[in-house]
């Protein structure tokens, strides 16, 4: 097995939005030139206050900025590190601004115009924490942080560690697939800087199967979270939970997942046709720099 890199390019020439070009140049390239045409790439997707909306998360597609567009934003800077963004700093500030008195974050925050855009981010409670948003926000800061000073040293990212810390502590049954997929991508990434992260990594590995699958309960048909959804990188202490034949087991069934027409396909619904398409193009650079990471 390998994957077609060309057909991938090709895939992503006539499917995806230009922005997931430019991340899957970079991911592919490595240039300068394309890790800067990432950070200009967000510009269209980023508000006068500082955040990210405008579709950047394909189902929340309304303008204003929201918790899931930073998460997007964040982790499109990590990806085209070490280049960073002058609008970085005032990103952070923005996420300081919406965070609840407890430090964490609200899954949506109220949205004008719900045409487009999932359900479950139009019924968000805005005056309610959630660990799954915060931990996927601040995952993808540490992700940054390895490049970018501003991110590494905001009070904001502090905030949210702590916020994620203790909500992860009382977590004393299987949670949702989704809440504990970006805790432990969390936790994962945490634990560079924070030896605390390692004991609640072990915490919450009792809830990981062997195989590592974590199915999503009232989501599409078949919708799971694989190990290398919240496991990409190889040598990181969440492998350590892991068993080293379910790694390539998932590496082998990330590979296979390779369409005829050179992307990968998603296996949850998706709320327009736009998204449809977006999210294809997203999962394609995600799977090719998993695999190129792993030695695929």
């Amino acid at each position: 097995m390998s994957m077609n890199l060309g057909r991938a390019r090709a895939f992503m020439a006539s499917h995806a939005r230009v922005l997931d070009q430019r991340r899957f140049e970079a991911v592919v390239t490595g240039s300068d030139a394309a890790r800067q045409a990432v950070i200009h790439g967000l510009d269209a997707y980023r508000n006068p206050d500082g955040g990210y909306g405008w579709g950047l998360e394909p189902d929340l597609r309304a303008p204003e900025s929201q918790p899931g567009g930073a998460q997007h934003a964040l982790e499109a800077l990590a990806d085209a590190g070490p280049a960073t963004s002058p609008h970085t700093a005032a990103l952070l500030d923005w996420l300081d601004s919406v965070t609840l008195p407890d430090g964490g974050l609200p899954f949506a925050l109220p949205i004008s115009d719900p045409v487009a855009c999932a359900p479950f981010w139009v019924q968000a409670d805005p005056s309610e924490s959630s660990l799954q948003i915060t931990a996927a926000v601040a995952t993808q800061a540490y992700r940054a942080a390895r490049w970018d000073e501003t991110v590494r040293d905001h009070p904001w990212l502090a905030t949210a560690t702590r916020y994620c810390f203790d909500a992860i502590r009382r977590i004393d049954e299987a949670p949702f697939a989704y809440v504990l997929s970006f805790a432990l991508q969390f936790l994962d990434i945490a634990a560079d800087t924070h030896p605390e992260a390692l004991d609640l990594l072990d915490h919450l590995g009792q809830f990981v199967p062997k195989d590592g699958a974590l199915a999503v309960v009232g989501g599409a048909e078949g919708e799971t979270l694989h190990l290398l959804d919240y496991s990409p990188e190889p040598g990181r202490p969440i492998r350590g939970l892991l068993d080293p034949q379910a790694v390539s087991d998932d590496l082998d069934r990330l590979e296979r997942g390779q369409q005829q027409d050179g992307g990968w396909a998603v296996d949850f619904t998706s709320y327009s046709a736009a998204a449809s398409l977006e999210w294809r193009g997203y999962t394609t650079v995600g799977a090719v720099a998993v695999l190129r990471m792993n030695g695929r």
